[in-house]
């Protein structure tokens, strides 16, 4: 068993291409979709579109279900610029998504937690803001009742394998096209990937267990920054062009 994972597109087109280009000189045909598919300042109605015609068995983001939430209340919900480049199909197809899925019969799909879309899972946030790695007694504790050998999630942009103590697996690909952002919760902190790269991860089953890599697909990151100044967004334009927030 073969397969890829992608994650966090949020609307960068450009960088989702490079990588689906990089996926298929690997020679391989199946990809799955852990969501964040639009949201942001880029090209949603464009990615939606490809994703779309691409028909990857996809789960929704935290993202995906706020843009969702915001179309029921009716057009003029939101002044968002991907709220408003997208149409009633777009939004009714995220809206098909469900929170999880069971891939291929061992892999699970999450897109933060498996109980809550925008919990980090394999990071926390110190009080004092720092960013770091979660202690495997938490992780193993929201794996609980997973019965899969391959558990897959997303949400902070950071790609992260972990292997639990009774030998399953935890990987988060990474970030398609967003390596970087501030957030509030649970203090206000920043997430940072250090590369601009598109990120996603390749996965293979052997007798011996699962393989992971982790890939960095280089793409024109600049004109995608470029758009999210234009767009008034400089975080966005910051991460995109460097991988770090300024």
């Amino acid at each position: 068993m073969k397969f890829a994972a992608i994650a966090d597109i949020h609307g960068n087109c450009l960088a989702l291409e490079a990588v689906l280009a990089d996926i298929a000189a690997l020679g391989i045909s199946a990809v799955v979709n852990l969501g964040d598919h639009v949201s942001g300042p880029l090209e949603a109605r464009r990615t939606a579109d490809l994703l779309m015609a691409r028909e990857f068995p996809s789960i929704r983001g935290d993202q995906d279900r706020r843009l969702v939430e915001l179309a029921a209340r009716g057009p003029d919900a939101s002044r968002r610029i991907d709220f408003q480049a997208l149409e009633a199909q777009h939004f009714d197809w995220m809206a098909s998504h469900p929170p999880t899925m069971v891939y291929g019969g061992d892999v699970f799909l999450c897109h933060g937690t498996p109980r809550d879309d925008a919990a980090y899972w394999l990071d926390r946030v110190t009080p004092d803001a720092i960013v770091t790695a979660a202690p495997i007694a938490a992780i193993e504790a929201e794996a609980e009742g997973i019965g899969a050998s391959l558990i897959l999630c997303a949400h902070t942009h950071l790609p992260r394998v972990v292997r639990l103590g009774d030998g399953r697996m935890v990987v988060n690909p990474g970030s398609v096209g967003c390596p970087g952002y501030e957030y509030g919760n649970p203090v206000p902190h920043v997430v940072q990937a250090g590369t601009p790269d598109a990120c996603y991860a390749v996965f293979q089953r052997d007798r011996a267990g699962w393989t992971v890599a982790i890939r960095h697909v280089p793409y024109d990151n600049q004109a995608m920054a470029h758009m999210a100044l234009r767009n008034g967004l400089p975080v966005w334009a910051s991460a995109l062009a460097t991988g770090w927030v300024r």
